[in-house]
């Protein structure tokens, strides 16, 4: 009888300790989530902000700096109207896009001509903050759909 009630505090042990690792897992995983909000249709996935090179304010250069968006759903998204900002307030309008399903596209502060894949700002001026800034992504509502932050001492509003 001593055996069987030692065995089944052993179980008991190991039964307890197993919830222990699933209770601290869970946390890992549930944060993740949070942060992809279940992996959103749409959004911003990479950002360059700081232009390889020099920045010496060519067009070269300004197209080098560019943020990515990609829908991550089988069906095209109407991107019109949505808005594309960074931390000081400038503001990109995409006007009469359309985002295929599992499709991305490169936003580039410069100028140049729109294509399927790459969208142009026709500024003049770097958008990004090399050390540190945050691309907000909001629809044709104002709705925030994703946001990218980078760098230290960052504000959080």
């Amino acid at each position: 009888m001593s055996a069987s009630s030692t065995a089944r505090r052993i179980a008991a042990t190991v039964l307890a300790a197993g919830a222990v690792v699933s209770a601290v897992a869970l946390p890992a995983s549930a944060h993740d989530g949070d942060r992809h909000r279940q992996h959103p249709r749409v959004e911003i996935s990479r950002v360059q902000a700081d232009s390889p090179g020099r920045d010496n304010g060519s067009n070269h250069s300004l197209n080098a700096e560019w943020v990515e968006i990609t829908n991550n759903s089988r069906r095209p998204v109407d991107l019109d109207g949505w808005t594309l900002r960074n931390r000081d307030g400038d503001r990109y309008r995409f006007d009469d896009v359309r985002l295929a399903g599992r499709a991305t596209i490169r936003v580039h502060t410069g100028f140049g001509r729109d294509t399927r894949t790459d969208l142009y700002q026709d500024r003049r001026h770097y958008v990004w903050g090399n050390r540190s800034d945050k691309a907000t992504l909001r629809d044709d509502h104002g709705h925030k759909i994703d946001t990218e932050t980078w760098g230290r001492g960052h504000r959080h509003h």
